[in-house]
């Protein structure tokens, strides 16, 4: 069962062995697939395994002393 389509821009899984890049990913009930810019399956985390989804703007957009961390 498909929950959502999510297409707005790079994307990275935050897992406990570290990260996968995806362009797209599609929310299930139990996890989420991951799907590179031509629409290939990179791979499927499970909810259990996933730290966080992060939107490539964290890690590259324009941050002050004030805003928080996450790492």
């Amino acid at each position: 069962m498909r929950l959502a389509v999510i297409r707005d821009s790079m994307y990275r899984a935050i897992l406990p062995e570290g990260q996968i890049e995806c362009d797209r990913y599609d929310r299930s009930e139990n996890g989420v697939d991951l799907y590179d810019g031509d629409d290939q399956f990179i791979a499927f985390v499970p909810y259990a395994n996933l730290h966080a989804l992060a939107d490539e703007d964290l890690y590259t957009g324009d941050t002050s002393e004030d805003e928080r961390s996450i790492m």
